[in-house]
């Protein structure tokens, strides 16, 4: 098992989450490209949606993208997310995971954030999912979860 990469990041009432503060619970740390986009959108209401099932199983879901807080709490606002937000505008935890990296969009390359998901239980990450695909994502991550509750 690999240790999961320990920061500190700020939500979207510029409040500080550090990784260690959860060391009593299940981390789903997510991973998405930017707010309110369609894909982006769609992850954070599912995840919202099933926020009180992963609660059952004392587990918490952060989701990180290189927005900043401004931009987090009006997501949250417009979407109605129940979800804590973090901002990683120098992209620094997303290196520290690998997820920041060359992409290709309509033939152009640039660099990015590639949707991941990480499954964090004792500081270790027990599961990835590189290149996320949404529909359906949220409700697998909770299955996960519930697993390691057997």
């Amino acid at each position: 098992m690999k240790k999961a990469p320990d920061f500190t990041l700020k939500d979207a009432d510029e409040q500080e989450h550090t990784l260690s503060d959860y060391k009593d619970k299940i981390v789903v740390i997510y991973f998405y490209p930017k707010d309110n986009t369609p894909g982006c959108t769609l992850e954070a209401i599912d995840f919202s949606k099933l926020k009180k099932e992963f609660e059952k199983y004392n587990a918490v879901i952060l989701g990180i993208s290189k927005d900043n807080c401004a931009s987090h709490q009006k997501f949250i606002d417009k979407q109605k997310l129940t979800i804590t937000l973090l901002s990683d505008p120098d992209h620094k935890v997303m290196d520290a995971y690998g997820v920041w990296k060359p992409l290709k969009f309509m033939g152009r390359e640039y660099l990015g954030t590639q949707r991941s998901t990480f499954l964090i239980k004792n500081g270790h990450i027990i599961k990835e999912w590189p290149k996320v695909t949404v529909k359906g994502h949220a409700q697998e991550v909770l299955e996960e979860v519930k697993k390691l509750n057997e």
